[in-house]
């Protein structure tokens, strides 16, 4: 055989090498990313939904809108400032 087919088959295998291997690596990268947000899942719940007075749409609560009622001392969530303003211009004209 010549040195030039012998150069070319040693780069294929060379290739093929690298492609298997590579895709060994992106499956293991997979499986231990998705063991970890098993585990993120199982025990702890990251955040919670809370549903708007006003507009009833469903909000994360570390993005809500937040007031602290004065009466009762409860905390009442809100999509955004709007809904908010306008839960407290419906509350001061109940009083």
């Amino acid at each position: 055989m010549h040195p030039i087919k012998l150069i070319i088959i040693a780069i294929l295998l060379y290739l093929g090498y690298r492609l298997l291997t590579s895709n060994r690596r992106k499956r293991l990268n997979k499986n231990t990313n998705n063991s970890a947000s098993d585990t993120k899942a199982d025990g702890v719940i990251e955040d919670v939904l809370v549903e708007d007075p006003i507009c009833h749409k469903l909000v994360p609560k570390q993005q809500a809108v937040r007031l602290k009622l004065k009466d009762t001392d409860t905390i009442v969530y809100f999509c955004s400032e709007k809904c908010c303003n306008l839960f407290v211009t419906q509350e001061g004209e109940k009083k």
